[in-house]
């Protein structure tokens, strides 16, 4: 494969004294990827570079080298050089896998949170995006404190430095996102309590801000203006074919962004015309009957665009390589689309066709149980918000304003 993109000086890239002899193969492995031939030989014209670059800090063997290690090679801007910072990326995940890297050693805050995290997983059951949060601000937390540097911190730490942890993150997070980080400060200085790494009690400390029960209503947009932002997707493209399946998923099903990324080919069901939708927040999957519109969309993108790949994921990336996508995907395609439209959306995000669907279905005359059961709520509480949104119901339910007759004036 080298030797396809480089039939004169394919001899000087396998001649590198560290880089050398893995390249044909790392060659191939791109190519699995899914990456072009373009893309390919502008990374492996990188590798002169950094070779040399290895060899200027005394390394003789790739086997010297954590993956961390490898990745510092990188430039700290990858506008810098793309296509270096590109090659060492890649080279850190195929060394990687291969088990030609050194085993990096864990910092004390990643064995710290590595502890933290199992303990959230196996003792409380969180599902992993919570787990994810609480990861965050556990480590910012130790961040803060240097905890690398001086593990013994923890000793010292007391509540006028929490306060000052507190202030900083406020200062770029609304009330309510900051009532998310109170929370996992707490449970954080609970679970280091209970392991005698800091005074108990700590957690009574942190105030959490003031957020009234139910003070924003969910953003939902009318019916007609989600039909006409589907409508306004280009189906002509990979895409857009891609785009308008997930979001078309979301508005039929009221799924969250992370179920709809999490969907695998196996979960599809043709002949019984159903799938099963994956509740990583639940953890509790649903089985869902598949209508002729979404089966069409699906249908149309698996055969017109989606990428040849190995992954069992319904939604990948289009540009390559190829690879499943995140929820935030789910959120940019929603945000594309809206920009494209030229409709009077607000920035809600694509959560709000999920929200969408929950007051369609309300005013059709679904029942609270069967819209909760839809939507993967665990109580019936989650679901009743919406009924503030039925603004026709409440009119009807309020009382009229009594008449001032002569005996009371």
């Amino acid at each position: 494969m080298l030797i396809d993109l480089f039939p004169r000086a394919h001899g000087r890239f396998t001649a590198l004294p560290l880089l050398g002899p893995h390249l044909d193969r790392f060659v191939r492995w791109l190519g699995v990827l899914g990456l072009g031939k373009i893309s390919i030989s502008r990374r492996i014209s990188r590798t002169p570079r950094l070779d040399h670059m290895l060899r200027g800090e005394g390394i003789h063997e790739l086997g010297q080298l954590s993956r961390a290690d490898l990745l510092a090679f990188a430039p700290r801007r990858s506008s810098d050089d793309t296509y270096l910072s590109a090659v060492v990326r890649s080279l850190a995940a195929y060394l990687g896998e291969r088990g030609t890297l050194a085993a990096s050693v864990a910092t004390p805050t990643e064995q710290l949170v590595g502890a933290y995290r199992d303990y959230l997983d196996q003792v409380r059951g969180f599902a992993a995006s919570t787990v994810s949060g609480h990861d965050a601000s556990a480590s910012e937390l130790l961040g803060f404190l240097r905890f690398d540097d001086d593990p013994t911190v923890l000793r010292a730490l007391s509540a006028a430095l929490l306060e000052e942890f507190v202030k900083s993150v406020a200062a770029r997070m609304s009330r309510a996102s900051m009532q998310h980080v109170t929370a996992h400060l707490r449970s954080f200085l609970r679970f280091l309590a209970s392991r005698d790494e800091v005074a108990s009690g700590l957690d009574a400390t942190i105030d959490r801000p003031r957020v009234y029960r139910q003070e924003q209503v969910p953003r939902a947009l009318p019916w007609e203006t989600v039909q006409m932002l589907l409508a306004a997707i280009d189906r002509t493209t990979a895409m857009g074919r891609r785009d308008y399946a997930m979001l078309l998923i979301m508005a039929t099903y009221g799924l969250r962004a992370s179920e709809v990324t999490a969907l695998h080919l196996d979960h599809l069901s043709w002949r019984a015309m159903q799938f099963q939708v994956p509740r990583p927040k639940t953890k509790t999957p649903i089985v869902l009957p598949l209508t002729l519109e979404v089966g069409a969309a699906l249908l149309d993108y698996l055969r017109h665009g989606r990428p040849t790949s190995a992954h069992r994921q319904v939604f990948l990336r289009v540009r390559k390589p190829c690879g499943p996508l995140g929820p935030s995907s789910v959120g940019m395609a929603f945000d594309g689309w809206r920009g494209r439209s030229a409709l009077d959306i607000p920035a809600a995000g694509a959560h709000c066709l999920r929200h969408s669907l929950a007051l369609h279905l309300l005013r059709q005359g679904t029942s609270l149980k069967a819209i909760g059961d839809l939507l993967g709520h665990r109580s019936m509480e989650s679901t009743c918000v919406y009924l503030r949104l039925h603004v026709e119901d409440l009119r009807a339910a309020a009382l009229d304003l009594p008449v001032e007759t002569e005996a009371h004036r």
